[in-house]
């Protein structure tokens, strides 16, 4: 006897929220896995951002490289095997410019920016805790009110879509991953020999 599509479509209801269930307990997990990174990397500390921000302690820049370096790595390995498919957001220089200004601003404040700002959090770090998630909900809550008068103004300003540097370049992903990847681990051996 064939199931109605009352049936089938429940099914496929059920099947997409089960999946996205498990895609929240992995995004958790790895969350927890990250923050727990971050923290013993040095990353969550105040004194240790402050001092990168006075490039007098290159620890956090050595984390970011390495994440960049292994992400990158990891994400092109399962596009290229099509575990994966890339869903590249558009964007413009308004955006980034924009985009890097408040988070330069919130970095260089309070010391922290939002990875960090959930890792103190969880150290129970008092400043993060009272100006981090502050900062969060107050710039969130700014940003959504200047919304409209930004979307056709600055953000649409140096507009290039979704655009990648190997779609640019026209050429394989692995031929801007490999170069990219090596430089970064190069930077990262300099760092660390020059005691930086």
């Amino acid at each position: 006897m064939k199931e109605s599509e009352k049936e089938v479509s429940a099914k496929t209801k059920n099947a997409v929220e089960s999946e996205d269930k498990r895609n929240l307990f992995y995004g958790l997990g790895f969350g927890i896995v990250f923050g727990f990174l971050l923290h013993k990397g040095g990353a969550t500390k105040y004194d240790v951002i402050v001092a990168q921000l006075l490039l007098t302690d290159f620890t956090v820049l050595q984390i970011m490289l390495s994440a960049v370096a292994t992400g990158m790595v990891g994400v092109y390995f399962m596009k290229s095997m099509g575990w994966i498919k890339l869903s590249i957001k558009s964007g413009s220089v308004g955006m980034n410019v924009l985009g890097a200004s408040i988070f330069g601003v919130g970095f260089a404040v309070l010391g922290y920016c939002p990875g960090t700002i959930a890792g103190a959090v969880g150290n129970g770090y008092l400043d993060a805790i009272t100006g981090g998630l502050a900062g969060i909900v107050l710039g969130t809550w700014i940003f959504a009110i200047m919304y409209p008068n930004l979307k056709d103004g600055i953000l649409k300003k140096g507009y290039f879509g979704d655009l990648t540097l190997p779609g640019l370049l026209k050429v394989n992903d692995w031929m801007v991953v490999a170069p990219a990847v090596t430089l970064i681990v190069l930077v990262l051996f300099w760092i660390e020999s020059a005691g930086l």
